[in-house]
């Protein structure tokens, strides 16, 4: 079969794993009061009979030439699920804002303030943890490299995306084996990100720590992961005119698809402009290792204001646009997690071990610690999703949150993304996460600690004094 062909087979077999996954959540009590979603349960399925579990065993028990070393998954099906969140995150984003009022700045910033906070006290903090990590214990006593005290941010912050597009930063500055590290933090995260999460969500709604409008957790709840829109559905009757120039279901797509296209040309915009000014002073390419998901919001903003202008207040449907995004979201998450490599630790067990675990009991701890009192309004809901992307990546965020308040009543979903478009530009992939490495070569780790060590303690100190004061009396 030619590529094509695999590639609609592959999203075949992931419906295929989504209605059983939905049948075996249905029949399983410890499932249904776990509140694991579909999407988790097919996931792992995935993962169990593919080359890292299935295959794993197989091999270890009957030799590398057995049959099933590979699992029984098909290689050119792994290879397409591989590429699958990386591009369908950016319908997910892309569809965040089309079809909703956007608010002006001052009303983002109130909104998002309190999120943007938190989220980058946290983020700093996984530079801060990590170098002194390195500095105490990584350099002296293993001989790694200061520029492991990175490593925590690019791959639990970073995720496997910006821990694979940094390999060749890793390779020209003599840390080859620190991109293996990256990949297999991300691993690790992505896994401690929904254990840890659905652990704590279980504790919230059993020890009454959600609010009243989120308190009705169900896992299985339509998949609303944009808004309150489920009560807005000024957009249905229009679209329903009796002989529409095209399909509903493909204007919408198109919408998205014009989003995506523009938050991609913004990039390369971007990137042609470092080339020309400070990529060429310094040779340094940072804008290259951004992910393209935070444009195509800004896209979906630009989107949605000039078809408000010129097309209406309801030519968008936007419980269609909650449907896209949606399926969109549980292609990821099934994909992401059959995807994940168990097997990319090698021998520096104990640093990698030391590096997940301050790495997973930093977020840990900084969310039970410092999201009630960074984030005043339902500080849960609000802060699990920057804690799941914290961790793994931003689809494990909005999952967690699909978990905690599936019809979003809370408005958290709102909240992380406007966070997006002042966190992702600098850290979680960004500018600094690209230039981390190359920042401590250049001037070591001890200064580099100090200058992320400020960095925390400035959006820790605005946040406490300045930001959760202002929320709580909004």
């Amino acid at each position: 079969m030619d590529n094509i062909e695999w590639f609609f087979l592959a999203l075949a077999l992931i419906w295929v794993l989504l209605i059983a996954a939905h049948y075996i959540r249905r029949t399983s009590r410890l499932l249904s009061s776990l509140f694991l979603p579909g999407s988790i349960i097919a996931g792992i399925a995935a993962l169990l009979i593919g080359p890292d579990g299935l295959g794993a065993i197989a091999s270890w028990t009957s030799g590398r030439d057995t049959w099933a070393a590979d699992g029984i998954i098909p290689r050119p099906i792994l290879e397409v699920w591989h590429s699958l969140p990386g591009i369908l995150i950016n319908v997910v984003f892309a569809a965040l804002f089309i079809g909703k009022t956007i608010p002006g700045l001052k009303a983002i910033w109130r909104r998002a303030a309190p999120v943007v906070t938190y989220g980058q006290t946290i983020a700093w903090g996984q530079y801060v943890i990590g170098l002194l990590l390195a500095i105490l214990i990584l350099s002296p006593v293993f001989g790694m490299n200061p520029m492991a005290g990175a490593l925590i941010e690019i791959g639990f912050e970073g995720g496997h995306g910006t821990a694979a597009g940094l390999i060749p930063v890793f390779e020209e500055l003599d840390f080859a084996e620190g991109a293996d590290l990256a990949l297999g933090l991300a691993t690790i995260g992505l896994l401690s990100a929904i254990i840890s999460g659905t652990i704590l969500i279980n504790w919230a709604a059993r020890t009454n720590r959600l609010s009243a409008r989120s308190a009705s957790l169900d896992a299985e709840a339509v998949p609303d992961e944009m808004s309150e829109l489920m009560q807005n559905r000024t957009g249905a009757q229009h679209s329903e005119e009796a002989d529409p120039p095209i399909d509903p279901l493909s204007f919408h797509l198109g919408l998205i698809g014009i989003s995506i296209f523009l938050g991609w040309l913004m990039l390369q915009v971007l990137i042609g402009l470092e080339r020309l000014t400070w990529g060429r002073a310094w040779d340094l390419d940072l804008l290259v290792h951004m992910p393209v998901f935070p444009f195509a919001m800004i896209g979906g903003v630009v989107v949605q204001v000039i078809a408000s202008r010129w097309l209406g207040r309801h030519a968008i449907n936007r419980d269609l646009i909650n449907r896209i995004a949606g399926t969109a979201l549980d292609i990821i998450i099934v994909a992401a997690l059959a995807t994940l490599s168990l097997t990319v630790i090698g021998d520096n067990l104990i640093p990698f071990a030391l590096l997940a675990l301050a790495g997973i009991s930093w977020n840990i701890i900084g969310f039970l610690v410092l999201a009630p009192r960074l984030i005043p309004r339902d500080w849960f809901e609000n802060g699990i999703p920057n804690f799941g992307q914290s961790m793994g990546m931003t689809v494990t965020g909005m999952l967690l949150f699909r978990m905690t308040d599936p019809n979003n009543r809370s408005g958290g979903l709102e909240s992380f993304g406007y966070k997006q478009l002042l966190f992702e530009p600098v850290v979680g992939g960004g500018l600094f996460t690209a230039s981390a490495m190359p920042l401590i070569m250049q001037f070591g780790a001890p200064t580099m600690l100090m200058v992320t060590g400020t960095f925390m303690l400035a959006w820790l100190a605005f946040g406490l004094l300045v930001v959760a004061p202002s929320a709580s009396r909004s």
